[in-house]
């Protein structure tokens, strides 16, 4: 186990919390993620929420070195929130990288899991799917979308990950180094899944742990019908993409597993 490069209170390691009217939840949010990893940096990016979070984000960040913000002229959506928040992190030092939303649904509880499965993985998936996780107050709907999401992407994309759509992740840098992330256009799941099928073409290790996802604790799901549609309809071109799986031999060939 590479534990020499896993600090379980969080040095070395950056969460990215994209946030659009997120204000109930920050404070809290902020608070039981240095619950459970003290030392961990947390960077909120705000979309220029017209509840006052982006505000908020900064007088917390005044008086607490862990947090950084980031601010957007407007809601550009939440694939977009984390490649700035990747450039951000890659100009700096961090050995791990999270993407974590700011609703409750990814429960920090989680982040020490992910953090030691990544002595062993170059990317963390936190699953839904597998025994010991799960979902809490969803809809019957809600479950058959994201059950057969997950289901529709595995099979078109060839992987045998359990949770696709998910987006409670831990990244090592060497893997958002080497990933072309100027070229990544999916929103929504298909963000997600873009992410980790282009992981899986560089050859990275890629691991899932168990997460229980609870419905958000307050505001609304930004979840929508396009986004699902966009989805399908992306994860079928990435799949159809020559170039992309031409890279897959030169990418696996220069990327050495640690």
């Amino acid at each position: 186990m590479d534990t020499d490069n896993v600090a379980i209170d969080g040095r070395g390691a950056l969460v990215i919390v994209p946030t659009y009217d997120e204000r109930d939840n920050l404070p809290r949010l902020l608070e039981a993620i240095h619950e459970v990893v003290p030392a961990i940096h947390v960077l909120v990016v705000d979309d220029n929420s017209p509840d006052g979070t982006g505000a908020l984000a900064d007088a917390i960040a005044a008086r607490d070195p862990r947090v950084f913000v980031m601010h957007r002229p407007g809601k550009m959506g939440l694939g977009t929130a984390y490649i700035q928040g990747f450039g951000w992190a890659l100009a700096r030092d961090y050995r791990f990288v999270f993407e974590m939303d700011a609703d409750f649904s990814h429960q920090p509880r989680y982040l020490p899991d992910l953090l030691r499965a990544a002595a062993d993985a170059d990317l963390v998936l936190g699953c839904r799917y597998m025994p010991g996780g799960g979902t809490e107050d969803w809809t019957f709907m809600r479950k058959l979308v994201s059950r057969g999401g997950n289901l529709y992407a595995r099979l078109v994309m060839g992987l045998r990950l359990r949770d696709l759509t998910g987006g409670f992740k831990c990244f090592r840098r060497e893997v958002l180094e080497t990933i072309d992330l100027s070229a990544i256009g999916s929103k929504g799941y298909a963000f997600q899944i873009e992410l980790t099928y282009r992981a899986y073409l560089a050859g990275f290790r890629i691991a899932e742990v168990p997460i229980i996802f609870p419905d958000r604790r307050v505001g609304q799901s930004k979840m929508s019908g396009r986004i699902v549609r966009e989805a399908m309809i992306n994860v079928v071109k990435l799949r159809l993409d020559k170039g992309l799986r031409a890279r897959r031999k030169t990418l696996r060939h220069e990327h050495r597993p640690h």
